[in-house]
């Protein structure tokens, strides 16, 4: 009797055994290689979320106009000015061109004095979201 209660013991170990070494055999292993340019992408989309924050952040706005002209405006700009974030925004019907993003009205109004030398119909804005 007491060779029966072994061998239903013993039976589900054997089991249970089996079936873990079924398991290793087929299991798989996956290695993930993460190519250069897709991390450096990801920086960059994450500076590009950075620098568009609207909430609490003032802007200068340099030019209005149509898109042609605002792209050139743009280059022109980022060409001179590298340490400025720049981008265009579109409202309807014309396309902006949006300079800085700065936490402070002090901060904006002094760049706003530097960049009235070169574009004197540059203003303050306050983007609302």
């Amino acid at each position: 009797m007491l060779f029966i209660e072994r061998k239903k013991l013993l039976s589900p170990l054997i089991l249970l055994a089996f079936l873990s070494g079924i398991q290793s055999i087929f299991s798989q292993t996956t290695t993930v290689e993460q190519d250069v340019k897709f991390e450096q992408l990801l920086n960059e989309k994450r500076k590009v979320n950075a620098s568009l924050t609207m909430n609490d952040r003032w802007k200068i706005q340099l030019f209005t106009g149509n898109s042609e002209n605002a792209k050139k405006e743009l280059l022109q700009f980022k060409k001179e000015n590298k340490n400025f974030d720049a981008t265009i925004v579109f409202h309807t019907p014309v396309y902006k061109v949006w300079v800085g993003n700065f936490k402070t009205r002090i901060e904006a109004e002094k760049n706003l004095k530097e960049l009235k030398t070169k574009y004197p119909n540059a203003f303050l804005i306050k983007p609302n979201k």
